[in-house]
C-alpha cells in the first residue's frame, strides 16, 4: 500500500502526481497487463532480446558512424 503524506499548504494536485509517480514505479499496473493472456516463455525471450537489440542499437556504442 503506497501512503503519501500531503504537506501542509501543498496541493492536492501536487500530491496526487507524487502519488502516481510512486505507483508507476512500483510496476503493479504493468504486472497486472502481462498477466491478462498467457505468453509462451519462448516468446518472452525473444521480446526480450529484440528489446535488447534496440536499446543497444539506439543507445549503444555508436562508434562505428
Amino acid at each position: 500500500m503506497l501512503i503519501i503524506n500531503v504537506k501542509e499548504n501543498e496541493s492536492i494536485d501536487k500530491a496526487l502526481k507524487r502519488f502516481k509517480k510512486k505507483f508507476e514505479k512500483t510496476g503493479v499496473l504493468r504486472s497486472l497487463r502481462s498477466r491478462t493472456a498467457f505468453q509462451k516463455p519462448s516468446i518472452k525471450r525473444r521480446q526480450e532480446i529484440l528489446k535488447a537489440v534496440y536499446r543497444e542499437k539506439m543507445y549503444g556504442n555508436n562508434s562505428e558512424a
